[in-house]
């Protein structure tokens, strides 16, 4: 395994992730092809490695992308790290990273994987720089001058950070920690105050000098580039971030039309900050409704999330809604999932909460979610304390007086949550990388894995020739990917064709072709059909299938079987003169 690199020390910007990419595109133009997918309103490129054999040729792919959230940073290390990774695997013939076994090496090495470190590099800019906190790109959603007021989050005081104006006021919702000074807390009942409103660092525009609007919620302001996808899109303020409409922005649009154009891509994973858990479909309605054959799947990689990361798996719609039973819109796994069915999930990244010794609560009903907001005073001077000991105080800052230029005195100070609450401080992202670089590749390894076993030339007179061939599914999933998939219109069943070359022809000039349907994959998750003990069985030969030709005189006949989801694969057979 690669020891630590750049990619797994520190966070990087733009022009250093670029210099990345264009390294190992250089280095290893045989199995690396590295593109733009466009090129964003800030004139950064959207980079996509896509790393294997033969990269310009359709075949299986698992797709992994992160940071579409600009905040959420360490997404794109363990990205690049899966890069790396895979790298190392195709270089050394022997390599076995990460405790895989060979079989699982060598499946990787016949696949493809693309790489998008990062979905929104002007947003992750502007992050990195501590010049203002935004959701996904630093755009106005609006299209136009407000002539309502809004807060607009900017560094004040020049400390390269956006972190958190400090009001007294009498009416305010939070007070400040005894046990801790300087940390603030949820106002109670039994508090005497003082009482303080907390804003973000940044001025008011349009302020009509008395009324100071609410700040955006979590993350900034502006389009959330997860919910601009065409997945039961709507719009504000039903849907907040949604965008004017489904792919208004270059960087959802850009990501959509790689997906629909590249029906190889059978898995895919989102990765997000933060919270230790991997969010499975179905996120628009409850479990129950999922494929059971996708549940199987999706069971198999939640066993590999909590052995290799330590992450629970959980329903989207019953475990991570904000909102009880109204589900979000326009997001990426739902998208990739149901329409271009994708073993899609979105990851967590980072279990602040492990690091701070708070144990996720087991009361019955109480959804994943939950846990973010419904924090006991405890567990927020806990995470104040983690940060503090392990963190060197890079999250909360003391208060101290600033001149406001439109609020007069304040006070700045509170948590700049960019590296130990939204990421993790940079000494700790090799083990992330890791962990979550095994859980990516294993799921990789479920490829379809479609193979022609057999090629039989067979006389049929002088001059005349049968040709046999079997054609075989080797890899966990089916040749269509989950289960659901197989239903898309697009995705096209395995088509046999014999091209001819020389004196060879077909006795029937129009028959090259065979329609061998979809193969079935060996693979049924842990809990899968007839996995009991007790009632051990297999299906029939679904994962097998035959086609036959006929052809007169000699030369070269060329076998190749296509499909949608697997690209194509070739067996050359010579017939000689008798």
């Amino acid at each position: 395994m690669p020891g630590p690199s750049s990619v797994r020390e520190r966070y990087l910007d733009h022009a250093q992730l670029t210099a990345q990419l264009r390294t190992w595109a250089t280095q290893h133009p045989d199995f690396i092809r590295l593109r733009a997918l466009t090129t964003t309103e800030g004139g950064r490129e959207l980079w996509l490695l896509t790393i294997g054999p033969r990269p310009d040729e359709p075949r299986p792919a698992l797709w992994v992308d992160a940071n579409m959230h600009a905040s959420e940073l360490c997404g794109s290390n363990v990205a690049l790290a899966v890069a790396e990774e895979l790298i190392a695997l195709h270089l050394d013939p022997d390599a076995r990273p990460l405790g895989l076994p060979a079989h699982v090496c060598a499946r990787l090495r016949s696949i493809h994987v693309h790489v998008a470190p990062r979905l929104s590099p002007d947003g992750a800019e502007v992050i990195l720089k501590g010049e203002t906190l935004v959701r996904s790109i630093p755009r106005d959603p609006l299209g136009y001058a407000s002539t309502r007021p809004r807060w607009i989050p900017q560094d004040l005081d020049g400390d390269g950070c956006v972190r958190t104006i400090r009001v007294l006021d009498a009416t305010g919702e939070f007070c400040e920690s005894a046990a801790l000074p300087g940390l603030m807390l949820p106002r109670r009942l039994e508090d005497e105050g003082p009482f303080y409103k907390l804003y973000p660092e940044g001025v008011i525009e349009g302020y009509d000098g008395r009324t100071i609007p609410c700040p955006a919620g979590m993350g900034g302001r502006g389009i959330d580039l997860n919910r601009n996808f065409p997945a039961r899109w709507v719009p504000e303020p039903e849907q907040v971030g949604a965008g004017p409409f489904a792919l208004s922005e270059r960087e959802s649009r850009a990501i959509a039309e790689f997906a629909v154009t590249h029906p190889t891509i059978f898995a895919w994973f989102n990765l997000h900050t933060f919270g230790g858990v991997v969010i499975r479909p179905p996120g628009e309605r409850p479990d129950h409704t999922l494929d059971p054959h996708d549940r199987h799947v999706f069971d198999q990689l939640a066993r590999w999330a909590k052995q290799h990361a330590r992450y629970p798996t959980v329903g989207g719609f019953e475990q991570f809604t904000y909102t009880p039973q109204k589900p979000l819109h326009g997001d990426l796994i739902d998208f990739v999932y149901r329409q271009r069915g994708c073993l899609a999930v979105a990851v967590e990244l980072w279990d602040l909460f492990a690091q701070a010794g708070i144990r996720r609560r087991d009361r019955a009903g109480e959804r994943f979610v939950d846990v973010y907001d419904e924090l006991t005073r405890d567990e927020l001077i806990a995470l104040a304390r983690w940060d503090r000991e392990h963190n060197a105080g890079r999250c909360a800052a003391a208060w101290r007086p600033f001149r406001h230029p439109q609020l007069g005195d304040v006070e700045l100070g509170g948590y700049d949550p960019r590296f130990g609450l939204w990421n993790p401080p940079a000494e700790r992202l090799a083990a992330l990388c890791r962990e979550h670089a095994a859980l990516i590749l294993r799921t990789a390894a479920l490829a379809p894995a479609i193979a022609i076993t057999e090629a039989r030339v067979l006389p049929q007179g002088p001059g005349r020739w049968a040709i046999d061939i079997t054609v075989e599914n080797h890899g966990y999933l089916g040749s269509y990917g989950v289960a659901s998939a197989r239903a898309r219109p697009w995705n096209e069943p395995l088509r046999a064709e014999l091209v001819t070359q020389g004196a060879l022809e077909l006795d029937e000039p129009d028959d090259g072709a065979r329609e061998l349907g979809h193969l079935d994959g060996w693979g049924r998750g842990p809990h899968g059909e007839n996995a009991a003990a007790f009632f051990q069985r297999s299906r029939g030969s679904s994962g097998r299938a035959h086609a036959r030709w006929h052809v007169v005189g000699h030369g070269v006949a060329r076998v190749r079987v296509s499909g949608a989801r697997v690209g194509t694969i070739e067996r050359v057979l010579e017939l000689p003169e008798e």
